[in-house]
């Protein structure tokens, strides 16, 4: 028997990078131009965050976060990843409790998205990356049809979740819990998947 300590992430993966990207492309294709519009939304939502105090537009925002996190478990996750991924099934479970804490953060709880200047401006720059995520597939030389947006693929909902919940007060640290173990399981997929090429 192998000794455990020879295993690497790429053992633990049962698909290929081609396949993943069949996948995506597929999936973008299905639901295109929803894309655009819902990239359009969070760029506003991204401006609206960068003015000035408003109870409504940081309930408005959470909401919107819930809606990503549901589209990502139901449509991705669980419609699509886990026809390659059986973990993928499991996630969808977790990203709705994400979903649901969101909205129950909305709907329910006194809660600013706003802390101070610099936590403020570093949350703000973390969320503006995570809606810049689609960039990287024309950065990594891969094409637009591989593009990941917010509400629709795990990596940039997780980033731009990130980023607003970093600016909550009072603070809601567990609601980072599924954000951050996102962010390096997608970390560890792409190592895995594309970590050997030049």
């Amino acid at each position: 028997m192998t000794e455990w300590w020879t295993y690497r992430v790429r053992s633990f993966v049962l698909f290929s990078a081609r396949t993943y990207e069949r996948l995506i492309e597929a999936y973008n294709a299905e639901l295109w131009p929803l894309q655009a519009v819902v990239w359009l939304a969070a760029v506003a939502a991204l401006a609206w965050l960068a003015r000035g105090p408003s109870a409504a537009r940081d309930r408005l925002v959470l909401g919107g976060l819930a809606a990503a996190w549901s589209a990502v478990a139901w449509a991705f996750e669980y419609r699509r990843f886990a026809a390659i991924n059986w973990a993928a099934g499991y996630a969808a479970m977790v990203f709705a409790a994400q979903a649901a804490a969101l909205l129950w953060l909305a709907l329910r709880s006194r809660v600013a998205l706003r802390r101070g200047a610099r936590i403020d401006r570093a949350g703000l720059a973390i969320a503006a990356l995570g809606v810049a995520y689609p960039l990287l597939a024309p950065a990594t030389g891969r094409p637009w049809t591989l593009a990941e947006v917010v509400g629709f693929m795990p990596a940039p909902t997780a980033i731009v979740t990130l980023g607003c919940l970093l600016r909550a007060k009072p603070a809601r640290t567990p609601l980072l819990v599924v954000p951050i173990a996102t962010c390096a399981f997608e970390g560890a997929l792409a190592w895995a998947l594309y970590g050997g090429r030049p």
